[in-house]
């Protein structure tokens, strides 16, 4: 089983960017249901779901676009991580806390907590936070990331502020509380670089926060520039947050229905809007009933491909998993690059001069 990487590798100097290809789509209504976040196993594809009210779990899919199963118990679940030891983290903003998952042979996953009983569960019962203003305790709890010790950061949403915690649930400290030109208005992602750095999206401020390991303000960016004479739509609501391993940065623009990215250093690179194709699942759904084929034959194909306010967005090597959680399904993309060394790429030009080719 492969997990989701607790240390991001150094990036390379420099990439050439061949383009990012539409690979898939999985999932549909009724299985992926508001999908709001996923975590790449090597077997099984976890997607983090959120009911229609109150109420949410976690759904087994996988690449044949196969429904396995369904487990785990959230109010409210925002996002979810896994370490390298295959336990799986889900921040709950209405029960304000972390839930911690655990692999349990044969029955799949349970629960750590109310459920575990019920379930007859051997592992141990952790519930990270509390509700609360204090230390360790938290307020609609959005984004969550590893450091590169290992610890869990955990965006403190209604506190406007990151904490830091053991994977035990201990609390070590509030990291990134700021105030003046600096200071987060309803934060919500989180992803850490290979140099350590916090970056954290802030929701109302619209733009993306930097921040040192230790929780030092460095920048912001998140400006889309002009291009070909038209004005880009800027940010509005970003969300979840992911680095690939060119340590490129995607940003789930939520109230903009898109997917932003941007290099390394902040500069703004492109977009995706969506190019959702019929899944594997969806496909066999339609099929079995005249009625919605004959509804579908009406839609509007352009809406339907489109991505409809993703609250999330995650990199495993070259693939790009986007939860689209207004259709109910996941996009995936695949990014084409290539390395440059230093000694490959002419240096970075004091004014524009280079076309491109």
């Amino acid at each position: 089983m492969t997990q989701q990487k607790e240390r991001t590798n150094q990036p390379p100097y420099a990439i050439i960017r061949g383009g990012y290809k539409y690979k898939e789509t999985l999932g549909m209504r009724r299985v992926t249901t508001y999908c709001m976040d996923m975590v790449e196993t090597k077997e099984v594809l976890y997607v983090l779901i959120r009911a229609d009210g109150v109420g949410g779990n976690i759904r087994r899919i996988n690449w044949k676009d196969e429904d396995l199963d369904v487990f785990g118990n959230f109010k409210w679940p925002v996002q979810m991580i896994q370490d390298s030891e295959a336990k799986l983290y889900v921040s709950d903003e209405g029960e304000h806390c972390v839930h911690a998952l655990v692999d349990d042979g044969e029955k799949g996953y349970v629960a750590i907590g109310q459920t575990a009983e019920v379930q007859e569960s051997s592992t141990k019962s952790t519930k990270i936070g509390e509700y609360g203003s204090g230390d360790g305790q938290l307020d609609s709890p959005s984004g969550i990331a590893f450091d590169l010790d290992g610890n869990l950061l955990v965006v403190d949403t209604g506190n406007n502020r990151v904490q830091k915690f053991t994977k035990g649930g201990k609390f070590i400290e509030t990291i990134i509380s700021d105030e003046g030109d600096a200071a987060l208005d309803m934060p919500w992602g989180i992803s850490v670089n290979y140099n350590g750095d916090i970056l954290v999206s802030d929701w109302r401020n619209n733009r993306i926060n930097k921040y040192d390991s230790k929780g030092k303000y460095l920048n912001s960016f998140g400006d889309i520039p002009k291009s070909l004479d038209q004005e880009h739509i800027q940010l509005s609501g970003p969300a979840g947050l992911s680095i690939d391993e060119d340590g490129d940065i995607y940003v789930a623009d939520r109230n903009n229905d898109r997917i932003v990215i941007y290099d390394k250093d902040g500069k703004y690179v492109t977009q995706f809007t969506g190019d959702a194709t019929l899944s594997k699942s969806g496909k066999t759904y339609i099929m079995s009933s005249p009625r919605v084929l004959r509804l579908r034959e009406m839609s509007n194909r352009e809406v339907w491909r489109k991505l409809r306010a993703p609250a999330s967005v995650r990199t495993y090597g070259k693939l790009i998993y986007i939860p689209d959680f207004g259709c109910h399904r996941l996009q995936v993309y695949e990014k084409e690059s290539y390395p440059l060394t230093k000694d490959e790429i002419f240096e970075q030009p004091n004014h524009p001069t280079l076309y491109n080719v």
